[in-house]
């Protein structure tokens, strides 16, 4: 009976994880058409580095993107890592993305360069593949550190090009700070570590 309940129980985790992803991705592209019709409006939720009034935008410029083209690029990868990393509970993931997200947000706000406008979802992206690239070894759970191993053989060489300065119009500080938290959380976010946020 109990192996029966935990069946159903991943099965149900799964199912979860996959409506919050599949929601989330069509949220962007919902909000780039929104963009689009109005003249790209919503542009300006971008993050402009150093100036006060743009802190209010570290978190809405996670979610805007600068044309189809840009949101397409990030849609396969965040949906599937998404995935993968919500199937450890959704509280957990939502605190997870909010962290990464954040502090994304705010090194970009820091680190960018001057008048340049910053958004869309690869920091999350970069985060969450530095995440479960690491937190696999971290747990000490063999499956996790599967996951880690094929998200790095899948994406691996471009989040490497994504790392790389020499590319112009891409935020690779975006990239380096997202990537940074997520190895990082993958280590405050050990199973029962902090238990009052992600049990």
């Amino acid at each position: 009976m109990k192996g029966a309940e935990l069946e159903w129980s991943r099965g149900e985790r799964a199912k979860a994880a996959a409506k919050l992803m599949v929601g989330w991705v069509a949220l962007l592209w919902l909000l780039e058409a929104v963009d689009a019709v109005s003249g790209h409006a919503l542009d300006g939720l971008g993050i402009t580095p150093r100036e006060p009034s743009e802190l209010v935008d570290v978190v809405p410029a996670a979610f805007i993107h600068f044309g189809f083209a840009h949101v397409a690029a990030n849609s396969v990868p965040l949906l599937v890592m998404g995935f993968l990393a919500a199937l450890g509970g959704l509280r957990r993931f939502a605190v997870l993305s909010l962290v990464i997200i954040v502090a994304d947000g705010l090194g970009v706000w820091l680190m960018a360069p001057a008048h340049t406008n910053t958004a869309g979802a690869s920091g999350l992206i970069f985060g969450l593949f530095g995440f479960l690239l690491v937190s696999g070894f971290v747990e000490r759970r063999p499956l996790g550190i599967v996951v880690g191993l094929l998200v790095g053989a899948v994406w691996g060489s471009s989040i490497l090009l994504g790392l790389s300065p020499l590319q112009s119009g891409v935020s690779w500080q975006a990239h380096l700070i997202g990537l940074a938290t997520g190895v990082a959380a993958a280590f405050w976010f050990r199973r029962g570590t902090p238990p009052a946020l992600i049990r």
